[in-house]
């Protein structure tokens, strides 16, 4: 599988966050980050976007959107003669991701929160998108106040954004697959270290499931 990471950020090298993330990135096989550039050459985006199986558009979102830039890429590079499953369809049976950062805590964006709205619904217009192209939407993948995280909390990011990146899928049992192909390759020393790793991980993941689908339960 092919990743395509579309990086919209208007001030790339100034961001801790995104620098973090394009270094989890690098050691990944198969794994392309592109950061926009200023002027688009609609036919080279288009050869990327065509030749990935997974597309993630990577952004912050800033008075509650992505930046103009990435609206700018859409209009340019996604034409309607070549997306749109009515007419020419290339997209159809791709991936497309959402990685998000936020300048609030993740508990703003809900009902009685300091946002008031939930991040599912301002991330709506991308769910439109995907059906209109024939892609699979997978579930955002959220990094609220990134400088205000632990070591720790960073260590999961890395592990989280890698497997968004590269996991079959976004189910817990792709993802467990994932550690599994990870603790293959480990160098013997190395091999308890890391499956106790996977271990807590696997555990932290579950949890989380566990309380989405709580959360999903109560908003129904």
């Amino acid at each position: 599988m092919k990743t395509l990471i579309i990086v919209a950020h208007p001030q790339l090298a100034a961001s801790a966050t995104q620098q973090f993330l394009q270094a989890s990135a690098a050691p990944l096989t198969n794994v392309t980050w592109h950061a926009l550039p200023e002027s688009l050459d609609p036919a080279a985006e288009q050869a990327l976007l065509f030749g990935a199986d997974r597309i993630v558009l990577q952004f912050p979102l800033y008075w509650y959107a992505a930046p103009a830039a990435l609206k700018a890429w859409l209009d340019t590079v996604w034409q309607a003669h070549l997306v749109d499953t009515a007419r020419g369809g290339r997209l159809r049976g791709k991936q497309l991701g959402l990685v998000v950062s936020l300048g609030q805590p993740a508990a703003a964006f809900q009902l009685g929160g300091a946002v008031g709205v939930s991040l599912s619904t301002l991330l709506a217009p991308y769910a439109a998108l995907a059906r209109r192209t024939g892609m699979t939407l997978l579930p955002p993948l959220p990094i609220a106040q990134f400088s205000y995280q632990t070591e720790e909390a960073h260590q999961r990011l890395l592990v989280r954004y890698q497997q968004y990146l590269t996991a079959a899928s976004q189910h817990f049992a792709d993802r467990q697959a994932w550690w599994q192909a990870r603790l293959a390759q480990a160098p013997p020393e190395q091999a308890a270290l890391a499956e106790y790793v996977a271990n807590q991980a696997e555990e932290y993941e579950r949890l989380q499931d566990t309380l989405r689908e709580l959360k999903a339960e109560d908003d129904g």
